[in-house]
């Protein structure tokens, strides 16, 4: 068995002491994960390899490049890893490392290659993707990558992943609003609508900014999603914080929220705070915001009935034999049509929402 990611970084000695495990590899390593399997192999001794992250080297355009899988239709590549900010909450500086980012021309080629390879859509990921390029010379960022994405001649479509909320510039919200090439959907980290739990939590944003970008949002791109993240149970969430929060929720146009309750995480500041939230006060909040979250979902899903979605087939889904889809705007499609068509993008008029996505009909210029 190997073992890797996080928690091999954080406790290499006791993931190695689980009867089976025969490799822990730490977040540096990864890169060599297969040549470390085939050593085990060859060896038959268990191994541990795993090095200080806070020296982490330049990401290595080559390491980090596209897998290329012919059984995937989206690709994911890594632009970016680490993080230098302190939230009380996160473990993930100490376990990935400070931020460092792949150079810009890097990134360019493998969206070329990914292109050339017949992906329709590339997913551009990171530990802490908003803080893309600050520690390149010379500097740059996420939105300035962004707009050389959009000039390139041909490419995929591109969505974002994870972005905090104070690094969404303007310029940004331009690029999803105006530019075909991204997909309209943008993924933001609530943690809290209450002011005090975020500063607590040391967020680089508050309540009030949060809804301003989500209002921002939405009136440039009516149709995207917006997307996020609550933490609920966090050390000293009251009754009138939680509240708080789903308030916030309550009045913002979200197509969609995951709910997380609120764990330690051994080494960070909060998991010493002296005011833990009980495991079912916890249980019930997070019951509550669910039900709220699954809510504004489908009244996006709603809203979005009448309109023709740009869709990637991904493939044929259940007894029902219809194609399954992704749109820009990040909702599952459900259509009639040939199985040539998986890997494709198609235009398709969504008709119905149901609980889980939407169905529909290829629009005539599919």
């Amino acid at each position: 068995m190997v073992v890797t990611g996080c928690y091999a970084q954080a406790a290499p000695e006791a993931v190695a002491a689980i009867p089976g495990v025969d490799l822990v590899v730490g977040n540096r390593e990864k890169a060599g994960l297969l040549t470390e399997i085939d050593r085990v192999r060859k060896n038959g001794t268990p191994h541990v390899l795993v090095s200080d992250v806070a020296t982490a080297s330049p990401m290595d355009g080559d390491a980090y490049g596209p897998g290329i899988d012919p059984d995937r239709t989206r690709a994911f590549l890594k632009v970016q890893d680490g993080c230098n900010y302190g939230c009380s909450f996160c473990i993930v500086p100490a376990v990935r490392g400070p931020n460092r980012s792949q150079q810009p021309e890097h990134i360019l080629a493998a969206i070329r290659r990914l292109h050339a390879a017949g992906f329709p859509e590339v997913v551009l990921t990171g530990i802490h993707l908003g803080t893309y390029g600050r520690d390149l010379s010379p500097r740059t960022t996420l939105s300035a990558l962004c707009g050389a994405i959009a000039a390139l001649p041909e490419a995929p479509r591109v969505r974002l992943s994870s972005l905090d909320p104070h690094e969404v510039t303007p310029e940004l919200i331009r690029l999803l609003a105006d530019s075909p090439r991204f997909c309209r959907h943008l993924h933001l980290p609530l943690q809290s609508g209450d002011e005090g739990v975020l500063r607590r939590m040391r967020r680089g944003h508050t309540a009030a900014e949060f809804q301003a970008l989500v209002e921002r949002l939405a009136a440039a791109a009516p149709m995207m999603a917006v997307t996020g993240d609550v933490i609920v149970g966090f050390p000293g969430e009251g009754a009138e914080a939680f509240r708080s929060t789903y308030g916030l929720v309550e009045t913002l146009p979200l197509a969609g929220l995951h709910v997380f309750s609120y764990s330690r995480r051994p080494g960070t500041d909060a998991a010493g705070y002296a005011d833990q939230i009980p495991k079912e006060v916890k249980i019930e909040r997070s019951r509550a915001l669910r039900g709220l979250a699954a809510r504004k979902a489908q009244a996006f899903r709603q809203r979005v009935v009448g309109e023709v979605l740009e869709v990637v087939v991904l493939r044929r889904d259940g007894p029902a034999g219809l194609l399954e889809g992704l749109s820009d705007n990040y909702l599952r499609v459900w259509f009639a049509g040939e199985s040539a068509l998986r890997g494709a993008i198609v235009y398709v008029r969504a008709e119905a929402a149901t609980t889980r996505g939407v169905v529909g009909s290829l629009a005539r210029d599919s």
